[in-house]
């Protein structure tokens, strides 16, 4: 089975990509700027809120070892789909909630995953599920984030930390040895 790409957007994008990074059948994470009107934006112009991107990801995967749906619940579980525009105080378009399906299948299975995730939020899911657009790979620096730097980063280790411990909670047979 050839690999499928997914794409998706819960705040940070160092926060996101901690969370997908040692997940089995995971086979590259890649940290970017999507939905916006700007061609190739840098990370300023994206966090001026002008632009229209989100910080998202883009998530390389092997569907028979993990699939969509799952990707999807640990995309719900590992977030706040229930805030506009933000995560914590992270706050802009440039932060919200989002999916962006490669294919009608995946949007299908998007639509799915919201009613999924709907049933463990006390509040309405507000995650968008927006067209497929040109994605423009974030600047190397914030590649891999976590693993090279994050410790360091104070608003790192006060939001990744518990994001990682939701997903070993969680989907702990998901996570690669």
């Amino acid at each position: 089975m050839a690999d499928e790409v997914a794409t998706l957007a819960g705040g940070c994008f160092w926060c996101t990509e901690a969370v997908y990074q040692n997940l089995k059948g995971v086979k590259a994470v890649e940290s970017g700027y999507i939905g916006g009107s700007l061609p190739n934006p840098s990370y300023e112009q994206v966090c001026s809120g002008s632009t229209g991107h989100a910080e998202a990801i883009r998530i390389t995967y092997d569907p028979a070892v993990i699939s969509y749906a799952d990707l999807l619940d640990i995309f719900f579980a590992t977030h706040d789909p229930t805030t506009l525009n933000r995560q914590g105080n992270d706050v802009g378009t440039q932060y919200r909630s989002a999916i962006f399906p490669h294919s009608p299948e995946q949007e299908s299975e998007a639509r799915a995953g919201i009613d999924r995730a709907q049933a463990d939020q006390s509040a309405p899911i507000v995650t968008a599920i927006e067209a497929d657009a040109p994605w423009y790979p974030a600047e190397d620096y914030h590649q891999k984030y976590w693993d090279r730097v994050g410790d360091k980063n104070p608003y790192c280790m006060a939001v990744i930390p518990p994001k990682l411990a939701k997903l070993r909670k969680g989907f702990e047979e998901r996570i690669a040895g």
